[in-house]
C-alpha cells in the first residue's frame, strides 16, 4: 500500500505534532528551524494530496479501520468512524490555504524575535493550521465542528497576542463572543440531521436527504453560521477590528481560514443538499449577502484612513465576489441549460477568486506588516515617500493592488470577468454592482499606494530600511503566485479550477466515492 493513500490524515497530523513540540523549544533558533520545517512540509503534503486527488479521483481516509461502518448483529450498518473525505475541491482549498500559510508564516519568523513567548505563538500557529486543513479536509458534520472549534479557540490567542493593546483584546474577545454564537448555531443544525437521519456522515446524509421543514431549518443555521464566519454582511461586524489588531501575519492567515468557512458553507449546500433542494431561495439568499458584502465592504474601506483596517473592510467586499460566483452557480444546479449557460462560469469564477483572493489579499497584509515593522504606523495620515526606502515592498504592494483591483492581466482580472460575465446573463444589475465594486476597490488603493508609498518623504522616517530577508521571503511566494495566475490563467483553470467545480457540482459522485468506501 502507498504511503501517500495516508496524505489525508498526514496533512492533518504534521501541523497538530509541530504545535506540541514548538512548546518544548528551549532556543529560538530552534524553534524558527522547526517552524519552518513544518510549514514546508504540510505544503509539499498539501501539493501531493492535489496531485493525488486529481489523479485517483476521491480519496476516502478512515480512521481507525479500512471501511467506515460497523455492522450490527441485526445486520444494519452503521457509519460511526471518523472519515476524511477530499475531492478536487478539498483539495484545492487545502492547497490555496496552506500556501497562503507558508507565506505568512515566514514572514512572522522575525516577528517572534520581537515577543518573549515566541513558543506559544507558533504552538497557537500551527493550531489553526490544523483547524482550518480539518474543515476542508472531514467528510463528517461533526467533525467540521470539532475542527471549527480547535481553529476558533486558536484564533482568540493569535488575534490578542498584544495583549498589552486594550483594542487586541477587545477584537479578540468580539471574535471569541461571535464563534461561540456560530458554533452553537452549526452544533444545533448538526443535532437536527442527526436526529433525522441517525447519521454524521455528510454522504450518507446527502444519500437519504428529503428536504422537508427541520431540513430547512438545519439549512438555514449553517448558511447563517458559516456566513457569520466568513464575514459576509450584515454578519461582519467582528473582522475589522480582528483583522485590524492582530499581527499581520495572523492577518494573512485569517484570510484563508475565513475562506475555509465559505468551504463548509458550499459542501452542505452543494454536497449535502444539492438536488433535493429545488428551489432558488437559498441560491438568492447566497447572492444577496454577496452582492452586500461587496458594496457595503468597499463603501467603509474607502473612508478608513489606517491601511489594515482598510483591507480588512476589502476583504469582505471580495468574499462577496465568492458568494456571488457559488450562489448563481446554485441557483442554475436544478436546470442543465442554465448550469451550461451560466452557472458552470460563475463557479469557475467564485472559485478562481478563491485562491486569487488568498494571495494578493494575503499580500496586501503583509505589506502592511512590513510597513508596521519599519515605520510603527499603518496610519496612512503619518506615512510618505516609503517607495525610496522600501523599494521591495512597494513593487510587491503595487502588484497585490492591481491584482484585487481586477486590473488587465492580473489574476483578478480574470476571475471577475467570468463573475461579470455570468451575472449579466441573470440579471444586468449584478454585473454593474460588481464592477462598481471594481472601480471603487481601485481608487482605495490608489489612496493607499499614493499616502504611503508616493510623494515627499518625512523627516520621521528618513531612516526607515527594507524589512529583513525572512518577511521579504514570505511576501514573495504569494507574489510570485499572483504572476504565476496572471501569466497562465488558462493553465490554472484547466487543472486547478474546472476539476474543483466540476466535483463541488458533482453530488452523486461524492455520494458514490465515499458511500462505496464503507460497503
Amino acid at each position: 500500500m502507498s504511503w501517500q493513500v495516508h496524505l489525508p490524515a498526514l496533512v492533518l497530523s504534521v501541523p497538530l505534532l509541530g504545535a506540541f513540540v514548538a512548546l518544548l523549544m528551549v532556543k529560538p533558533i530552534l524553534r524558527n528551524l522547526w517552524f519552518t520545517f513544518i510549514l514546508v512540509a504540510t505544503t509539499v503534503l498539501a501539493f501531493l494530496l492535489w496531485r493525488r486527488a486529481g489523479i485517483s479521483g476521491t480519496m476516502v481516509y478512515v480512521m481507525g479501520g479500512e471501511k467506515w461502518n460497523l455492522t450490527l448483529p441485526s445486520g444494519m450498518a452503521l457509519p460511526i468512524r471518523i472519515i476524511m473525505e477530499v475531492d478536487a475541491f478539498g483539495a484545492f482549498m487545502i492547497l490555496t490555504g496552506s500556501l497562503a500559510t507558508l507565506a505568512s508564516g515566514l514572514f512572522s519568523i522575525r516577528f517572534l524575535d520581537r515577543v518573549h513567548d515566541g513558543n506559544k505563538f507558533v504552538a497557537l500557529f500551527f493550531l489553526l493550521f490544523t483547524g482550518m486543513l480539518g474543515l476542508e479536509a472531514t467528510g463528517d458534520l461533526f467533525n467540521f465542528f470539532v475542527f471549527l472549534e480547535i481553529a476558533s479557540v486558536a484564533s482568540f490567542g493569535l488575534i490578542a497576542f498584544w495583549r498589552d493593546s486594550p483594542e487586541a483584546v477587545e477584537a479578540s474577545f468580539k471574535y471569541a463572543v461571535l464563534s461561540i454564537f456560530v458554533a452553537l448555531l452549526f452544533l444545533i443544525g448538526v443535532g437536527i440531521l442527526y436526529g433525522i437521519y441517525g447519521t454524521l456522515n455528510m454522504a450518507a446524509v446527502a444519500k437519504n436527504m428529503q428536504v422537508g421543514f427541520l431540513e430547512k431549518v438545519a439549512l438555514v443555521l449553517f448558511i447563517t453560521s458559516m456566513a457569520m464566519k466568513c464575514g459576509a454582511v450584515p454578519l461582519h461586524m467582528w473582522e475589522p477590528d480582528a483583522y485590524g489588531q492582530a499581527p499581520a501575519g495572523v492577518s494573512c492567515f485569517l484570510v484563508v481560514v475565513g475562506q475555509a468557512s465559505l468551504y463548509g458553507m458550499f459542501r452542505i449546500a452543494f454536497s449535502v443538499y444539492g438536488q433535493a433542494f429545488q428551489g432558488s431561495v437559498l441560491a438568492w439568499i447566497i447572492i444577496v449577502f454577496g452582492l452586500l458584502s461587496m458594496f457595503i465592504g468597499v463603501i467603509m474601506a474607502v473612508i478608513q484612513k489606517e491601511a489594515k483596517r482598510l483591507m480588512a473592510y476589502h476583504c469582505i467586499s471580495q468574499t462577496g465576489y465568492m458568494l456571488m460566483g457559488i450562489g448563481l452557480g446554485l441557483l442554475a444546479l436544478s436546470s442543465p441549460q442554465a448550469m451550461s449557460e451560466y452557472g458552470f462560469t460563475a463557479m469557475k469564477g467564485g472559485i478562481f477568486h478563491i485562491i486569487n483572493n488568498a494571495m494578493y489579499k494575503g499580500l496586501l497584509f503583509l505589506t502592511a506588516g512590513s510597513l508596521f515593522y519599519a515605520t510603527g504606523t499603518t496610519e496612512l495620515d503619518k506615512l510618505g515617500g516609503i517607495s525610496r526606502n522600501m523599494p521591495y515592498t512597494t513593487m510587491m504592494f503595487a502588484v497585490a493592488a492591481a491584482a484585487i483591483a481586477g486590473l488587465p492581466p492580473f489574476n483578478g482580472f480574470v476571475s471577475k470577468l467570468l463573475i461579470y460575465e455570468s451575472s449579466f446573463v441573470v440579471h444586468p444589475f449584478l454585473a454593474v454592482v460588481a464592477m462598481v465594486t471594481s472601480i471603487l476597490t481601485l481608487a482605495s488603493f490608489v489612496k493607499v499606494f499614493q499616502s504611503g508609498f508616493l510623494g515627499p518623504s518625512r523627516e520621521e522616517l528618513a531612516s526607515t530600511r527594507e524589512v529583513p530577508l525572512t518577511m521579504i521571503v514570505g511576501m514573495s511566494v504569494l507574489c510570485l503566485m499572483i504572476l504565476g495566475l496572471s501569466l497562465m490563467p488558462n493553465w490554472a483553470l484547466s487543472n486547478l479550477i474546472e476539476p474543483a467545480a466540476r466535483d463541488l457540482v458533482n453530488q452523486a459522485s461524492y455520494i458514490q466515492a465515499v458511500m462505496g468506501s464503507g460497503l
